[in-house]
């Protein structure tokens, strides 16, 4: 059984990986304490990739990195990698956000996740995106969730994040959906030796 770092100190993010991989013949361990990966990228893909390259060459495993956040078109795609940064908590980054909207007469937006595999030497196997499409809301809404869940309206629901269940925003997230198309590839990558396939 293969051994698959997630490349992520967030312990939620990892029992979450272990839960959408768990079809799968892998070992799924969290990346060592004290491992950090500065995320140098101008996109999502590029900070993914940066991070599951490190992890994988430092654990001499496979590793799995995600990079995601949010890109508000009125905000020329702001604040993009630097989402979890924007502030230095979830109600300021979302008041710095609303504040930076006032007036905007367009509110599109989209939670993108970028996710990129490595190999034990560090080199990248798979790479798949995930969008999911929607508006700034004027004011928060809803109670679930976490980060920009309470003002991201998902388009076609009529309801924010923080307003689903987390079955709900699996299924329609961008993490899902990226998840959604890097499953088979990972099926197909870690399928036992002379499995039909």
């Amino acid at each position: 059984m293969s051994v698959l770092v997630i490349a992520s100190g967030n312990a939620g993010k990892v029992r979450e990986f272990a839960h959408l991989l768990e079809s799968l013949p892998l070992e799924v361990r969290a990346m060592p304490e004290g491992l950090e990966v500065e995320e140098t990228g101008h996109t999502f893909a590029e900070n993914a990739r940066q991070k599951a390259t490190a992890v994988a060459r430092s654990t001499g495993c496979w590793a799995l990195a995600d990079d995601s956040g949010l890109a508000v078109d009125a905000l020329g795609g702001a604040p993009g990698v630097h989402s979890a940064r924007y502030a230095d908590s979830d109600a300021a980054r979302i008041e710095r956000l609303l504040t930076e909207m006032e007036g905007a007469p367009e509110r599109g937006a989209c939670f993108v996740c970028a996710l990129a595999v490595a190999d034990p030497d560090g080199v990248v196997r798979l790479e798949v995106e995930g969008r999911c499409p929607g508006t700034i809301l004027e004011a928060p809404r809803g109670t679930g969730g976490f980060g920009y869940d309470p003002v991201f309206e998902v388009a076609g629901s009529g309801r924010s994040f923080a307003e689903m269940t987390k079955e709900e925003k699996a299924r329609v997230g961008h993490r899902g959906r990226a998840f959604a198309a890097l499953e088979p590839q990972l099926g197909e990558l870690f399928a036992p030796e002379g499995a039909a396939g």
